[in-house]
Parts: C-alpha cells; sequence; structure tokens
C-alpha cells in the first residue's frame, strides 16, 4: 500500500477540521490508538511510532483503530532514534502516549523535555489510573477500571454476578474519547496562551465522568435498589430486553407516560382493566411477567414491524450484520464496509467539512514520507 492509496470517505465538502493539525502518536492498544483515529478521522496528520518488534508480529489488515496514519519504526532503545522523535516533536502540533507513568520519561521523551523542545506541543498522556495516586503504577484493563469506578457493579441482574460489558465505557468512551475531548480543548486554549501543556487523561476518570446523570439520581434518592432493580438496569419492566417467540429480543425503553401508552397499546392491554401504575415499584414483578408472557408469543421482526412508528420505543436487537442491514442506517451510512469488513465511519458529521476515513498501513509504511513533509531529517 502506498501513501497516495485512495481514503475510502463520506462525500467530499471541503477541508477536515484538524487539517494542518500534525499528532505524533506512539503505538499501543486500546485506548489510545482509538484516540488516534479519531483525530486522523478528523483530518489531522498523525504519524506512528511503531516499535520494531510490532512490525515482526503485526498482522496485514485493514483495521478501523489502525486507520489514518503513516507509521514510521524506530527503536527507542537507540540514542538516535530519540533524537529523531526529538525532531519529529519540533514540527508536531500533538503527542499521544499510552504507556505507564515514567515509561516516556526513561525513554527521554518526558513532558518536561519535550516541551523543551516544542513549547507549543499539547502532550496527551493516556492511562488507566492516572498519572498520580497509589494504583497509578498498576496495572490493569477496561474491567479493572470499571470495577473501581462503581460502573460495573451496577451493571446485570442482582440475582448473578455483574455482567462484563464491551470495552466501549471504559477504554473507548472513558479512556480514548476523553484522551480527544482534552486534545481539542488543549488546541483552542493555546490560540489564546500560545503554549502547550500535559493533559492526563485516564480510563478511571472519564469513566466516572459519564456516570453523571447516574449519581445524580442516585443523589436524589431515585436510585437506591440493589442492581438490576432501577429504572435504567433492567429493574423497570419498561426499560430491558424481552425474548420474543424465536429466541431474539427486542428492547424496550418506554420511559415517559405517552410511550408507555403506546407500549401498552401495541401490546394489546387495557391499562383500566388490571394494570398497576406505571411507577408503582411493588407492582413491577407484574409487569415484568405480563410483558414477558406477551412478548414471548410472537417472532422479534413481527414485534418490530408492529411497533415501527408506534412512538412506544420498542425496537429489535440486532446483531452487527442485521444492524448494517437496517433501513436507517444504510440511509445515513452508520456502517461502512472495507474489503468485506464493516466498520464504523467518521463522527460526528459537519455541514462544511469533510471527515476522511483513509486506510490502516502496516508499520513502517509511510514514515519516511511523513518525516519528508514534517520538514524532519533523522
Amino acid at each position: 500500500m502506498s501513501d497516495d492509496t485512495p481514503s475510502t470517505s463520506l462525500p467530499d465538502k471541503g477541508k477536515a477540521p484538524l487539517d494542518g493539525i500534525r499528532v505524533l502518536e506512539f503505538a499501543g492498544i486500546g485506548p489510545a490508538p482509538y484516540a488516534g483515529m479519531l483525530l486522523a478521522d478528523l483530518g489531522a496528520d498523525v504519524l506512528r511510532i511503531d516499535r520494531p518488534e510490532r512490525a515482526r508480529l503485526f498482522p496485514v489488515m485493514n483495521a478501523p483503530i489502525e486507520r489514518g496514519r503513516r507509521s514510521l519504526i524506530l527503536d527507542l532503545k537507540e540514542p538516535a532514534a530519540v533524537e529523531t522523535v526529538l525532531r519529529i516533536i519540533e514540527k508536531a502540533d500533538v503527542l499521544i502516549e499510552g504507556f505507564r507513568p515514567g515509561v516516556m520519561e526513561r525513554l527521554g521523551l518526558g513532558p518536561a523535555v519535550a516541551l523543551g523542545r516544542s513549547p507549543r506541543l499539547i502532550y496527551g498522556r493516556m492511562t488507566g489510573f492516572g498519572q498520580d495516586g497509589p494504583l497509578a503504577l498498576s496495572a490493569g484493563h477496561d474491567l479493572t477500571y470499571l470495577a473501581l469506578t462503581g460502573l460495573l457493579h451496577a451493571m446485570g441482574p442482582g440475582w448473578r454476578q455483574p455482567v462484563v460489558p464491551l470495552n466501549v465505557a471504559g477504554d473507548m468512551g472513558g479512556g480514548g474519547a476523553f484522551l480527544v475531548i482534552g486534545v481539542l480543548a488543549a488546541l483552542i486554549e493555546r490560540e489564546r496562551s500560545g503554549k502547550g501543556q500535559v493533559i492526563d487523561a485516564a480510563i478511571l476518570d472519564g469513566a466516572v465522568s459519564q456516570l453523571a446523570i447516574i449519581l445524580g439520581l442516585r443523589a436524589g434518592g431515585l436510585w437506591d435498589r440493589p442492581r438490576g432493580e432501577n429504572f435504567l438496569d433492567g429493574g423497570a419492566p419498561f426499560y430491558r430486553t424481552y425474548r420474543c417467540a424465536d429466541g431474539k429480543f427486542v428492547a424496550v425503553a418506554a420511559l415517559e407516560p405517552k410511550f408507555f401508552a403506546a407500549l401498552i397499546k401495541g401490546l394489546g392491554l387495557d391499562p383500566w382493566e388490571h394494570l398497576p401504575a406505571q411507577l408503582d415499584r411493588a407492582q413491577w414483578p407484574i409487569l415484568h411477567a405480563e410483558f414477558e408472557g406477551i412478548f414471548a408469543k410472537k417472532p422479534r421482526d413481527e414485534w418490530a414491524a408492529l411497533f415501527d412508528g408506534a412512538d412506544a420505543c420498542v425496537v429489535p436487537v440486532l446483531d452487527f450484520d442485521e444492524a448494517a442491514a437496517h433501513p436507517h442506517n444504510i440511509a445515513r451510512a452508520t456502517f461502512m464496509e472495507v474489503d468485506g469488513a464493516l466498520h464504523p465511519p467518521p463522527a460526528p458529521r459537519f455541514s462544511r467539512s469533510e471527515l476522511r476515513a483513509l486506510a490502516a498501513v502496516a508499520p513502517g509504511e509511510g514514515g519516511e514520507a511523513a518525516l519528508k513533509d514534517w520538514g524532519v531529517s533523522r
């Protein structure tokens, strides 16, 4: 694959929002590469530093999280490689790394050195626990961080252990996305101050930030039951999933009274005959049993058709292939296909700016051209 490989992109509208912004990314896994993908999607010129061992192990694939960069292989144990990175830093607007605290400092590439070479540099640090605190140097993964926020404890029915979620609330949402928020905010602030700064992005912090509405409900006494018995954790019979006759599921999210009324109507029930009030928690088991019995009588897609356009907030629970084929997702190009594989397109969308989804590259591909473009000599 060459540097002039055509991009898979949304319709051309103009320059991307981050056009002209140069980002230096140190290869890693999980949230830091996700941040690199997001910045590349928004138009930043991202140069990834890959280790020699990664070049040997890297599978050749067009993984979405790897897309949009050029890559340079450097052995950072070599002084000449470190000096090359410092020259790159002088030309970069942003640096992102996802190592444990202290690793970049030991390499001679810590914030003090980097900002000494480029005072306008935005230095983004992505970790699980943050740069300080008793656990800062501890190992962990998405599940580790969620367990220490209260978020994991709140997931799943009360009669079994907490449900292990996909690593989106922690790694991607609380980690990579919050790092990008920090980078964008720091770039705006730099326009006023003319100075760079260090961003300490911790998955733990970002995950807790996403709990804002839940902590608000808890403070107001509206989230005071055990796991699986509250409004938004499956406890409410009008906010949960139900198994249908074919073993597939529908998702019901009829929180507001008007949506609940549409749900009742669609289920063929008479609210005045025997149903308890929607918010009478003591009677929720009755509603659970009633809804379970009715949804089990028809296949999922029959229920989906019945509730289509009814404003009852009842939709089918789709797998990935079904989601890609859903009419709304097709109309908005919510998924895109690259070499037969599903990819997420760039998000969010802009009225004037073009968002790009450039192909992924293997380690070492395009890096020398990037050095030339950035005006950096080894």
